[in-house]
């Protein structure tokens, strides 16, 4: 009986969020999105930044099939950022690097494959990053740009972002990432976290100072059960695979790097009482995900598998990618959560979207509720 009160309540609140975004609803509360971080969000940067021809799967199909476009989104589909965009009743944020774009209702600042922590830091550290790396702090001096470009004065600019909602990643998961597949262990990119965390909070004390009073920040997914991860790191005969297959000492990791961004956090709330700064648990929405898959429609067979990939038991393999000459795509990527083996199909994502907005993965749920009053 709680099982089927379980499932009615998430089949009805599918309804409510199509309902939310299929109505002709009146203007929301925010009239704007800034967005910052990396390929969760990005919308098209790095296909424009990154040098030519070495990110060019991201722009040609598989990518963007279920769109029908390859936009330079990292799936098949839309992101996160966009469900957040429509439930606003906002359009699509296009990427900043689009010169031809229209700005209007908001900016992507966000580049796949981007830092926390600047290149300098990283490579002090013997960790090595691919090229076309946009840390958080040249994404801060792209928005200064803007503003300096958009705003008349200084009074405009706060006006202008007063109304805007800022999305401040999810970041930080590559600087672990390169971490870890250089074969870092866990204790020693542990180490890396208080700075990871204190860069996105000055990131974000900085994004205060010029306006913004809307701020959500996410904390990273449960990398434990990425594709990529357990094909990298799963050891035959382990007991590190908890219930769901993933790997717990990844995942605990993860956990630790949320729990150390949320107390930064509410450090910070105390220090800026007057601006509205939400904690997204992107680690629980995407855990709910998993648990509640058979009925928002994923195959439960393929929940660690990726979409599109090369084979193996996870279907990810580093040497040959999503796109890749011998790689090749599921029949129906929105049966699947993961689509490349590191990000996750448009079906995960708007499921993800769903549980951020109303199903309290989000923190404090009233500043939720006051940003989406449309």
């Amino acid at each position: 009986m709680a099982a089927a009160s379980s499932h009615a309540k998430l089949l009805l609140t599918l309804v409510l969020l199509q309902a939310l975004m299929d109505s002709a609803a009146p203007a929301c509360s925010v009239n704007a999105i800034y967005s910052f971080g990396d390929s969760i969000a990005d919308t098209g940067n790095l296909l424009r930044e990154g040098p030519v021809g070495f990110f060019s799967s991201i722009g040609s199909f598989p990518y963007g099939q279920t769109y029908e476009k390859p936009t330079g989104r990292c799936s098949d589909g839309l992101l996160i950022i966009d469900y957040f965009a429509m439930a606003l009743n906002l359009p699509l944020i296009n990427p900043y690097l689009d010169k031809t774009a229209d700005f209007s209702s908001g900016v992507n600042f966000a580049v796949a494959g981007a830092t926390a922590l600047d290149r300098t830091y990283l490579l002090q550290n013997a960790i090595i990053m691919p090229p076309g790396n946009m840390p958080l702090s040249s994404q801060l001096d792209w928005f200064k740009s803007h503003l300096n470009a958009t705003c008349p004065s200084q009074e405009d600019c706060a006006k202008k972002l007063g109304g805007a909602l800022f999305l401040v990643g999810e970041i930080g998961g590559n600087d672990y990432n390169y971490a870890f597949f250089q074969k870092r262990s866990i204790e020693a990119v542990k180490a890396y976290v208080p700075q990871v965390v204190k860069s996105i909070m000055d990131f974000t004390k900085a994004s205060i100072k010029l306006g913004a009073t809307q701020i959500i920040i996410p904390g990273n997914f449960p990398i434990g059960c990425s594709p990529s991860y357990l094909s990298l790191f799963s050891v035959a005969g382990s007991a590190d695979h908890d219930e769901r297959g993933c790997l717990t000492s990844y995942n605990s990791f993860s956990a630790y790097h949320n729990e150390q961004l949320q107390a930064a956090i509410d450090n910070l709330r105390k220090a800026n009482a007057d601006i509205s700064i939400v904690y997204a648990d992107y680690y629980g929405a995407f855990l709910h995900l998993l648990d509640h898959a058979s009925v928002l429609g994923f195959n439960e067979g393929s929940l660690l598998k990726a979409c599109c990939g090369s084979g193996g038991e996870y279907n990810f393999n580093m040497d040959l990618m999503c796109g890749g000459l011998g790689s090749s795509t599921c029949a129906d990527p929105a049966r699947h959560v993961s689509w490349d083996g590191i990000h996750l199909t448009q079906q995960a994502y708007r499921a993800m979207a769903l549980s951020l907005l109303m199903e309290g993965f989000t923190q404090p749920s009233e500043s939720v509720q006051e940003i989406w009053s449309c």
